[in-house]
């Protein structure tokens, strides 16, 4: 009998290279069966349970994280060239209640209570090393489960935006090439300065980038991840300029804020770093219900994808409810690998 209060997990106190190299193995259990059909990006699925960038490090992490429940499993962002992640902490624990953006100044704290700030700068390996990887992730992954790949462009100096747009769809057309089952852009990251970190703000870049990557994949559902967006009007307008390229949205990417040492000093030397976890759970249903509402009102056809926060079923339904056809879960299942089999357990009890 396996105890699930054991379970492996993400060490925050070592770095990423060596969590990168120490995997779990996947786990043999009884994986309760969920009631209902479930799809994601018209891809049939067992739940609509999954894992957003971050915690899925390679594909190991893929594997182990598939075999304790989760049936979308998104590969870690990754780049067209090598980039290095950030010194530690990548993950500091931070004490505060809900957030909503514009927050400043939170204070850090030794114990995980629900929320930390996350600090990678979307790290990569070489392109030979994760198209290698994802093929092989593929090849092990149950038949049933559906890879994800995350990928970003990565700015050099005197680029524009189709020299941008070009670098992610290289990207998107390997991780096809590679086996992926989907694609994900990654269009907000509050944690890089540059515009790759915050393309979902500008519609017009997000709608020539979306059009370059529909281009390099064909058919292949497309996802693309942004970050927090408080005006309807916002919202508007980047789902009229993307609808026509992407498949889904996947929302959100956490809520940056600045992050204050014990002794008043900041971390991060002062810079902001994205928030994630159980304080970002009501904004983030909330912007899922705005942008629902839009995608309805429009008749878009195009699916949102539920981030940020949820850890319980009870969280799950709020995000279904406010109109996502899945729910991705990070912060949870990286402190509580258990996490997506007692979600299924509760819906098992339900149904």
């Amino acid at each position: 009998m396996i105890d699930l209060q054991s379970l492996p997990q993400y060490d925050r106190h070592q770095s990423y290279a060596w969590n990168y190299e120490h995997v779990p193995e996947p786990v043999s259990l009884e994986i309760p069966n969920v009631a209902g059909e479930w799809r994601f990006c018209g891809l049939p699925v067992p739940s609509p349970l999954g894992v957003p960038a971050g915690p899925l490090l390679n594909g190991g992490w893929c594997l182990y994280y598939a075999s304790l429940g989760f049936d979308v499993v998104t590969y870690k962002t990754v780049r067209s060239r090598t980039r290095a992640c950030y010194d530690l902490p990548n993950l500091q624990p931070v004490e505060c209640g809900h957030l909503f953006g514009g927050e400043a100044d939170l204070p850090a704290t030794e114990t995980m209570a629900g929320s930390w700030a996350v600090s990678y700068g979307m790290p990569s390996r070489e392109p030979d090393d994760w198209r290698a990887d994802i093929e092989w992730t593929r090849r092990q992954l149950p038949a049933e489960k559906i890879l994800s790949v995350s990928v970003v462009g990565t700015v050099q100096e005197g680029w524009t935006i189709e020299d941008l747009g070009a670098d992610y769809a290289q990207c998107a057309r390997w991780a096809k090439e590679s086996g992926a089952d989907c694609i994900e852009t990654n269009f907000s990251c509050p944690n890089v300065s540059t515009c790759d970190g915050q393309l979902f703000q500008q519609p017009a870049d997000s709608q020539l980038v979306t059009q370059m990557v529909r281009d390099a994949i064909g058919d292949l559902p497309y996802i693309a991840k942004i970050g927090r967006i408080q005006q309807r009007e916002d919202a508007e307008a980047l789902l009229a300029a993307v609808h026509e390229s992407v498949d889904a949205l996947a929302m959100t990417n956490s809520i940056a804020s600045t992050v204050v040492k014990p002794d008043g000093g900041y971390l991060f030397d002062g810079e902001r770093r994205g928030i994630c976890g159980a304080a970002t759970l009501e904004a983030s249903v909330k912007q899922t219900a705005m942008l629902a509402d839009l995608v309805e009102a429009n008749q878009y056809h195009l699916e949102l994808i539920g981030v940020g926060g949820a850890s319980c079923w009870t969280d799950v339904q709020s995000y279904l409810q406010a109109g996502a056809k899945a729910v991705h879960i990070a912060t949870a299942a990286m402190t509580t690998p258990s996490t997506a089999l007692e979600i299924r357990q509760q819906m098992a009890t339900e149904n």
